[in-house]
Formats: C-alpha cells, structure tokens, sequence
C-alpha cells in the first residue's frame, strides 16, 4: 500500500531528523555540509531551539512511515522567544559552540556570533508581526502542496492563539522562496539596512490548513495508530 505523506505535531523523536532537514536546507535552499565542521550549528540557530522552547508550535511533514521530512517552526511572541533564547536555550549549547574571540572570520564563525546575538530578531518595524516562522522541506518533498499545508497548520495555530501576524526573514537571493511565500500572500516588510535579507510578513488567517485538518492528516493518524498497535 502507498503510503500518504501528512501533517502532524512535532515529536522528541523528530530531532534528528529536523536537525538534517536544517543542514540540507541551509545554504540559500541548498545543502550546507560542506560549510561547517560541526553539523549542529544551523539547527542549533534555526530549528531546535524552537522545538524546545514552543514545541506546540512545531510540525512536521511525516512521510508516511514515521520519518519527517519537512517542518514548521516558530514562535507566537518575538521578543519573549528572545528572552527565552538568551536565558534557557544559549546555555544548553555554548560549551559545544564556544562564542568567537574578535571579528566573525568564517562562516561559521559568523553563524557562531548569530547564536551570542539573539536580539537581533527584535526589531520595531516587526512589532505589528509578533510571531515568525522557519519553514523548510528536503528537496524530492518541495513542490508537491506539502509547504502550503505546513503553513496552513501552524498559521492556523497562531490564529487560534489570537495572534494575528507573522513575519519571516529569508535570504534575498533565494528566489524560488520568495516566489512560495509570494503565492502564499506575504507581503514585503521595510526594514532599514537589512543586509541580505529580505522580510516578509502577512496575517494568520487566510492559509487553508488542508492535511492537518483534511483527509491527509485523518488517514496519516489512522494509519499511525493502526501500525502502533501491532
């Protein structure tokens, strides 16, 4: 029998395999293995600190067999994610990620730095979109409807927490992402000397949330369920 790909809640189990989602996904889209000598250091800034810290924001795609291979992670509230970032999550990772001594001289040494500055996700002109997001999906996953239902979940998710705007930040030169988030109704945000991102935000309503609330993600739990009891 085929098995369907579906939506669901993100699991401890899940964290090796977002973790990989992350390293697959990081450069501009592309794999980032060759960057940095320690694999943990993307998903240590962009994805498992948000499975920590608001797991009940996080989804993923399971591919039918148990193995996610796509995911949505973020938070409700930027700046309280701040707070949490900087108090409980930096302290977990600095002994493996030692913060570097003088001017950022590598890639990784500039990802590195990202993890000691974690206000810099705070900015006035983002107010008015409270929470923000990393979506991302391995590639023989993407184009297939799956990112558009792992947004649908997880705006749906903010929309029934009465949060009503998100934003995101993506790299400029990434354009097959901007043209996805483009379809989906973000809309630019104008931030003064962004560098080389681009923001983006829109509201929470809006997305249908198809294989969470849909027959994909009925059938995948099913299915689930019926595997797990023997």
């Amino acid at each position: 029998m085929t098995q369907t790909a579906y939506v669901r809640s993100y699991r401890p189990a899940d964290q090796e395999a977002v973790a990989d989602i992350c390293v697959r996904t990081a450069d501009n889209g592309g794999d980032s293995t060759h960057l940095h000598p320690d694999p943990g250091l993307m998903p240590a800034l962009f994805a498992e600190p948000y499975a920590h810290l608001e797991p009940e924001l996080a989804f993923v795609l399971d591919d039918g067999s148990g193995r996610a291979v796509g995911y949505v992670l973020g938070t409700a509230d930027t700046r309280l994610f701040v707070e949490a970032f900087r108090e409980i999550w930096l302290p977990r990772v600095t002994a493996r990620f030692p913060a570097p001594e003088g001017e950022p001289a590598t890639p990784t040494e500039e990802m590195t730095a990202l993890l000691y500055r974690p206000e810099r996700m705070i900015l006035p002109e983002l107010d008015g979109h409270p929470a923000h997001l990393h979506i991302d999906l391995l590639p023989p996953w993407q184009r297939k409807g799956h990112g558009r239902e792992l947004m649908g979940v997880f705006l749906g998710a903010l929309h029934r927490r009465g949060v009503r705007a998100v934003h995101l930040s993506m790299l400029t030169a990434n354009t097959p992402a901007r043209a996805f988030y483009d379809r989906l109704g973000f809309q630019v945000i104008d931030v003064p000397d962004p560098g080389p991102l681009t923001y983006l935000g829109r509201s929470t309503e809006g997305v249908e949330p198809v294989s969470w609330a849909g027959s994909g993600w009925r059938a995948g739990e099913r299915a689930q369920a019926a595997g797990s009891e023997g």
